[in-house]
């Protein structure tokens, strides 16, 4: 490897919704993905990686600018990220990088900064500020649509209708029918292709960053053959869940409202009626197809692999392989994300530098968090260190090292709050503001704080990992809830914006840490 560039490529991929148990390198019993594998085998795999909030954009929020919801405060799809707020991107455009996007970032950009009558103002799914789109790719997927329309294939359904079975889809009961398109012809593999064509257009020595953020294996649950067919709906881990919806919705009364909201076509388009009525055949057929899609994301990461390492770029390239959040697949009745289970925060992280091979193929079984990916980026590229942000840099596990000391527990907040619609707020009868919750998951314990007057939850994950028994008002675990509830405190406290509250001016100026990346965002 001599003659490196003094600054390495970086590819950061997202692939939306996938849990981070799903991964054959995690050790899941059913779920093959070789490429993946592949990658950490040269890598660092985070065992017990989380993802910082639900849904896309505030868990998006938090990996791109390492910041806690409480600070970048995107609580929801569409609410705005504040201008102020320093980004991946924006970091790494200063470093030199000219951050090419692929795909989609869904962040809400600030209404301060926009003529009221801008059309950005009219989606949730801006781009975040920094980045070059050379191939955006929304919900609505018409660039996608116009690649397969030029195939030959009949795209007049648009998206999502164009994710039904190509022979047509039944009303109540799952299929494992094949789409109309194939498997060369998914949404995955043309941003791959596109990457890959970008790619080839590099200069030899000059170094690039790239963000490939996949919609799989997000909903609709539809995939082409093989990958329809190729898990057994029988074969997989039994459902972490009550008895039955009916116990779940009695146990918190957010799960009530969660469950009575959670509506079939929503995962899978056309099919009426709630989730939580579906049979346990239909949650294994879901999760069959589910399997198939992880699968089908993994084949064209390999497609990406070989296609890096054909640029003569592998020995060059450090490349991220994360999620935004993970997807509840079945349990407790659900699917979706949000709330407080494990199983919508569980997310994968492979890192690999090439340049450090002590710590290639290990595993970091200690908790790490989406916020980690910001610092960490900027440690691995040679950035200055940003100090006010909420995340630690993951490069002495990358290199190898153990840190002297990290965090004990992962943490994650939901808002549940529906300012436009206000249909929480009218539920609960509280204001958006009390619409919210907080977690705090260590290895035995995980507590669940909520506003609006709502009942926390206390878990004892040794003895009860399905998160069935509610121990909040169990008098032997009083104290095991106030210690926790002052952990939570702690953590809020010692995570209050630090922009400026690092500094101090004296008569000889500022003393302390400024974070300047404020100042570069306020001007995109």
């Amino acid at each position: 490897m001599d003659n490196q560039p003094s600054r390495p490529n970086v590819l950061l991929i997202t692939c939306d919704q996938w849990r981070g148990d799903c991964l054959s390198a995690a050790g899941h019993p059913v779920v093959k993905t070789p490429n993946v594998d592949a990658l950490a085998a040269e890598g660092v795999l985070f065992r017990r990686h989380y993802g910082g909030a639900a849904p896309c954009s505030p868990a998006r929020a938090c990996l791109y600018t390492g910041l806690y919801q409480m600070n970048n405060r995107v609580c929801r799809n569409g609410t705005p990220l504040d201008a102020r707020h320093g980004n991946i991107a924006l970091s790494a455009r200063a470093a030199g990088y000219d951050p090419t996007l692929f795909g989609y970032t869904d962040v809400s950009l600030d209404p301060r900064r926009l003529a009221t009558g801008d059309p950005r103002l009219r989606s949730y799914e801006g781009v975040l500020p920094g980045f070059t789109v050379r191939q955006a790719l929304p919900e609505h997927q018409k660039q996608w649509l116009s690649w397969l329309r030029a195939q030959g294939i009949d795209t007049s359904a648009g998206s999502p209708d164009i994710h039904r079975p190509a022979r047509g889809q039944a009303e109540r009961d799952v299929t494992n029918a094949p789409p109309v398109y194939s498997k060369d012809q998914t949404p995955t593999a043309f941003l791959a292709g596109e990457f890959i064509r970008w790619l080839g257009e590099q200069e030899e020595r000059a170094p690039w960053f790239a963000h490939i953020s996949f919609i799989s294996p997000h909903p609709p649950f539809i995939v082409p053959e093989p990958y329809n067919s190729m898990y057994d709906p029988a074969e997989g881990p039994a459902f972490k869940r009550a008895a039955n919806p009916q116990a779940e919705a009695e146990s918190h009364p957010y799960l009530a409202y969660d469950l009575a909201g959670q509506k079939r076509t929503k995962f899978v388009p056309g099919i009426e009626g709630k989730v939580a009525d579906w049979s346990d055949e239909n949650f294994r057929r879901i999760r069959a197809i589910y399997y198939g899609m992880i699968s089908e994301v993994d084949a064209q990461l390999g497609r990406i692999w070989q296609a890096i390492k054909s640029a003569g770029a592998w020995d060059d390239t450090v490349i991220v392989l994360t999620s935004d959040h993970a997807e509840m697949m079945g349990d407790h009745f659900m699917l979706g994300k949000g709330g407080f289970f494990d199983a919508s925060y569980h997310i994968p992280l492979i890192v690999r530098d090439p340049r450090r091979s002590a710590a290639a193929g290990t595993a970091v079984d200690h908790f790490t968090e989406a916020v980690d990916i910001f610092p960490t980026v900027l440690d691995l590229i040679g950035a200055a260190p940003q100090r006010h942000l909420d995340g630690l840099s993951l490069a002495p596990w990358i290199h190898g090292k153990e840190p002297q000391s990290w965090r004990d527990a992962a943490h994650w907040e939901f808002d549940f709050r529906t300012v436009a619609k206000g249909e929480a707020e009218c539920h609960f009868g509280i204001g958006s503001r009390a619409c919210n919750l907080a977690v705090i998951r260590s290895m035995d314990f995980k507590y669940a704080h909520f506003g609006g007057g709502l009942p926390p939850l206390l878990f004892d994950l040794s003895n009860d990992p399905g998160e069935l028994n509610n121990l909040a008002n169990d008098p032997a675990y009083l104290p095991v809830r106030l210690e926790f509830a002052e952990k939570m405190l702690a953590w809020r406290a010692a995570h209050l914006d630090q922009s400026l509250a690092l500094a101090e001016l004296t008569e000889d100026g500022v003393a302390g840490y400024v974070s300047r990346q404020e100042a570069v965002g306020s001007r995109q």
